[in-house]
């Protein structure tokens, strides 16, 4: 596809007013807070669109509107539906104690409710997920959109839209990549809903769409079901949920920056009622890209979304349709990369080489994780290319099956039993991998005769079921003899307003009221 000159007008105009706000917004830091917390001082909408732009990039485009174009139809918006009510629960129950406890990380509350040793494992689990599994992921994703609409070499493809985002990140930091967000995360919004309506246009309208894919829109699955079954979004899939929006870096890093409670409750509401459109802006569009091109998909599902943008948004359209897209891949890296580069330079590097670094040191250590980081993604992100691997967000999700039990047990069973020791922790932490790892392969290698399987999520249910009842055991055996004191910002409220709880009501009605009319 070649794009028009009003197109490449568009995309430069819109780029042009990205980086100049991003920079001119980051011009003053000066250390890690404002680097890795911009300031601690981001406003409720910042965080808000922050947050839907980090989370909703080309594997969403590329990998939910492939499932959606494959077997599991719309039930795949479960995972963003699912978080919209998970994100409003945490905003009410978990984050209170994060912004209260004033931490830079997630492993850093570890070490203050358990030890060093517990923080330094998570912070390593955390690491090694982001740069091999979700950054490869996104880059591969990005890489394969470039390469569907534009015929550009995929590995190239990838390569360039990695040193993009480095470079983009290491100077900014998460306040560049917070205002970046506002612009792109508008951009992608508003492309998906075009694409949305455009492609329900060429479908002949929703009667025609809902009765060519009546079997496709729906929300449940049966039990049986190899991709997505109703009994493991009942189960596993709040479990990853807990970890997705209350307890991994990548998202929870913009609460933390919060410039208060309100704020940082209001901003991942916010963020909780723009993923209500995801079924709509991303997932259908894959179900009319089956519908309305299956002969060029050719079986290749991941393809649906660029597909049906290189055929169906018209001149004129296509540089807003191209920026929302690379703003969600360039959004989404920035913030992975950043919170890579706070895990290592904080959790890694201060805590454990250099205690005694400055502001300068800190600042630079996370600038050189970030250049490491995308080099080991971009290296990693073309072998996803094989078919093994079974789609880009079906990769995603089961490889961070390791990493989601453990450090889930850690934090609640540390919360419902304050008397859990040290050692109850990193048993959670080393043994969730181990028990996960475990169960897949015992599945890989199970002949079943039906041809059923044990689904990942119901997989990560049981490691974390196993796991907490470790927790407890040790716990009853050998528990503290008190509870430990968790750090206190003096200056930071927790009382939750009404007009909160209102907004978070409000989302919960939606969600359940998509999950009724799509039953």
């Amino acid at each position: 596809m070649r794009l028009a000159p009003l197109d490449l007008l568009m995309f430069v105009a819109f780029y042009a007013l990205v980086i100049g706000v991003s920079v001119w917004k980051s011009r003053r830091e000066s250390g890690s807070a404002d680097y890795f917390l911009a300031g601690r001082n981001l406003p409720w909408p910042l965080i808000g669109i922050s947050i839907v732009a980090a989370n909703i990039s080309t594997e969403q485009f590329v990998g939910m509107a492939g499932q959606g174009a494959g077997g599991v139809g719309l039930a795949v918006s479960a995972w963003q539906l699912v978080g919209s009510a998970g994100i409003v629960l945490i905003a009410f129950t978990l984050l209170p104690r994060f912004l209260r406890a004033g931490i830079y990380t997630m492993p850093e509350f570890l070490e203050y409710r358990y030890n060093a040793a517990a923080r330094a494992i998570m912070a390593f689990l955390t690491f090694l997920i982001y740069v091999v599994v979700m950054l490869g992921a996104v880059l591969y994703s990005g890489g394969l959109t470039l390469h569907t609409i534009f015929g550009v070499p995929l590995t190239p493809a990838i390569w360039t839209i990695g040193v993009i985002a480095a470079i983009y990140t290491a100077y900014g930091g998460l306040t560049a990549i917070a205002w970046a967000d506002l612009f792109q995360g508008l951009a992608l919004l508003v492309g998906g809903i075009a694409t949305f309506f455009l492609g329900l246009h060429a479908c002949g309208g929703w009667e025609e769409f809902a009765a060519r894919n009546a079997g496709k829109l729906h929300m449940f699955l049966p039990a049986d079901n190899p991709d997505l079954p109703w009994t493991g979004v009942a189960s596993g899939m709040w479990i990853v949920i807990i970890y997705y929006c209350g307890l991994n870096q990548f998202i929870v890093q913009r609460n933390l920056a919060a410039r208060s409670l309100r704020d940082g409750q209001l901003g991942v509401i916010f963020a909780a009622a723009l993923w209500l459109i995801v079924p709509f802006a991303i997932v259908m569009p894959g179900i009319m890209a089956a519908q309305l091109y299956a002969g060029q998909l050719g079986g290749h599902a991941d393809m649906a979304y660029p597909t049906l943008i290189r055929e169906l948004i018209p001149p004129g359209m296509r540089g807003v349709i191209l920026a929302g897209i690379a703003g969600a891949v360039i959004s989404t890296l920035g913030s992975l990369i950043n919170s890579a580069a706070a895990l290592f330079t904080m959790d890694i590097y201060r805590r454990m080489l250099r205690p005694n670094a400055d502001e300068r040191q800190l600042l630079w250590t996370g600038r050189v994780a970030t250049v490491i980081a995308i080099t080991v993604g971009c290296l990693v992100a073309p072998q996803l290319a094989n078919p093994k691997f079974g789609g880009v967000f079906q990769f995603i999700q089961q490889f961070q099956g390791y990493i989601w039990p453990g450090v889930v047990a850690a934090f609640v069973i540390g919360f419902l039993l304050p008397r859990a020791p040290a050692s109850a922790a990193i048993v959670a932490l080393v043994g969730g991998p181990i028990v996960y790892g475990i169960l897949q392969f015992t599945e890989k290698s199970a002949a079943r005769p039906n041809g059923h399987s044990l689904h990942f999520l119901i997989q990560v249910l049981f490691a974390f079921i196993v796991v907490s009842l470790a927790m407890a055991l040790i716990t009853a055996v050998r528990p503290l003899a008190e509870p430990r004191r968790l750090p206190e910002r003096a200056t930071m409220a927790v009382a939750t307003s009404g007009g909160v709880k209102l907004a978070g009501v409000l989302v919960l009605v939606g969600v359940a009221a998509l999950f009724v009319v799509f039953r």
